[in-house]
């Protein structure tokens, strides 16, 4: 046995040994945590005692942390072995899977979205949908942990999801074939008449300084001056704060770019330009940034300091709505605590809990055949239970306001389809972007 491992058993032990240990300390402990905390003692002993099977001290423990955690919220969670393990390499962005982002809700498994490229992205599963077998094997009830261990395997081993997807009658069946999950945090291309386009998938490390190095390579690209730029975050579902910093903070000069409050000390700061990167490396030319249900945490964050300092144009549809953040809090050396610790805030003071970012402009994906059906479920944070509750108490329905048709968004998937548009969004953005370059302008004022 590893001595990390040993000592971590170890101390398991002898905090379960200590806790019965007299009267007096029951007695303090009651005293200082209150009756509550009697309750959760007495049920300890109950189920050590009487339970139709022993149970393990470390299966009860473990059990009672999870239980109160997930009380708290869908995002705040106790990792330790391979759950510490998991998030690491999803932070490392390398790991074998099928490349989703999914939470609990109820026993199922949802899709906030699949990562842009990876093997559930290739097989056509969407942010909103459900899965709700393994392999013809029901894992609706299981914890969200298993199932995701389930799901990871060894690179070219092949797996059967059982999806519904909200909006078809019935559910129906896809194999993906497990990867290696090298995300490619930061893919980029020059699209017709100079206009960039640069997709973040993910924020994992040194994503700023990987947008910025596009950024280059697209000038290069490009046939004289660039006319305009489309940052693409797009099912999107977010990672570490310090990176949505640092991305912001390429298109922005002065000014905030987020702020976070908590309530412990330390957890409220403020987030400010020019910090990381120094001027905006785009100075003058239009952005378009797009957003969809998927786009979550992170993704907001850019979103809405581009928007409120006026930098860019969004588009697309409303986003995931994760106003929350959470911090790691190591117990030891093979655990910690994933918990939520403050809420961020936009530039104008505006909380992304529950409502998400609102697109400047709304464009729906007219390239997806199942947009109709899928729109009335879309998920989002205020479909969680037990999510946080924005303090302004903003109800789904006052946001989705426009009910009115839109006479540009009329085409259907397959008449898209024949004129060779896979993308409407992109499409749109980049067709907008064309449309306000000076020479466009210029000639539209002869």
């Amino acid at each position: 046995m590893k001595f990390a491992a040993l000592v971590r058993s170890a101390a398991l032990v002898t905090a379960v040994a200590l806790v019965p240990a007299t009267t007096a300390g029951l007695a303090r402990v009651e005293g200082n945590a209150g009756p509550e905390f009697s309750k959760l003692f007495a049920v300890y002993q109950r189920v050590k005692a009487n339970y139709v099977e022993p149970v393990e001290d470390d299966v009860l423990i473990n059990g009672a942390i999870t239980g109160m955690l997930a009380a708290l919220d869908p995002h705040s969670a106790y990792l330790d072995g391979s759950d510490l393990q998991r998030l690491n390499t999803m932070i490392d962005g390398n790991y074998s899977g099928l490349g989703l982002s999914v939470v609990g809700e109820d026993g199922a498994v949802k899709i906030i979205a699949p990562f842009r490229g990876s093997p559930a992205d290739k097989a056509g599963i969407k942010a909103g949908d459900y899965i709700t077998h393994l392999d013809g094997k029901l894992i609706y009830g299981l914890e969200l942990d298993e199932a995701v261990a389930q799901m990871r395997g060894k690179a070219g081993t092949s797996i059967r999801l059982t999806v519904f997807r909200p909006g078809r009658d019935e559910p129906f069946e896809v194999d993906v074939t497990r990867g290696v999950i090298e995300l490619e945090p930061v893919t980029w291309k020059l699209e017709g008449g100079n206009i960039g386009h640069i997709m973040v998938n993910e924020f994992s490390r040194d994503v700023g300084a990987d947008v910025f190095a596009a950024w280059k390579d697209l000038q290069t690209q490009a046939t004289g001056r660039l006319n305009g730029l489309v940052l693409d975050l797009r099912s999107n579902p977010g990672g570490s704060l310090d990176e949505a910093v640092a991305l912001s903070d390429l298109f922005l000069s002065k000014g905030q770019i987020v702020s976070q409050r908590g309530r412990a000390r330390g957890e409220s700061i403020t987030y400010d330009a020019e910090t990381v990167f120094r001027g905006d490396i785009a100075e003058g030319l239009p952005i378009v940034v797009l957003i969809d249900a998927g786009s979550a945490s992170a993704s907001e964050i850019v979103a809405g300091a581009l928007q409120d300092h006026r930098r860019a144009v969004v588009m697309g549809d409303r986003s995931f709505g994760k106003g929350s953040v959470q911090s790691l809090l190591p117990l030891g050396r093979t655990a910690a605590l994933k918990l939520t610790t403050a809420r961020y805030y936009t530039p104008s003071g505006h909380s992304v809990q529950e409502g998400g970012i609102t697109p400047d402009i709304k464009v729906p994906q007219l390239s997806d055949p199942d947009l109709a059906k899928r729109s009335r479920f879309a998920v989002r944070e205020s479909d969680l239970r037990g999510h946080l509750i924005n303090e302004l108490g903003i109800k789904d329905e006052d946001l989705e306001s426009d009910s009115r048709e839109d006479p540009r968004f009329q085409l259907t998937a397959e008449q898209l389809e024949e004129q060779g548009i896979e993308d409407f969004q992109l499409h749109y953005a980049v067709e907008t972007l064309r449309r306000t370059t000076p020479r466009a302008v210029a000639s539209r004022s002869k």
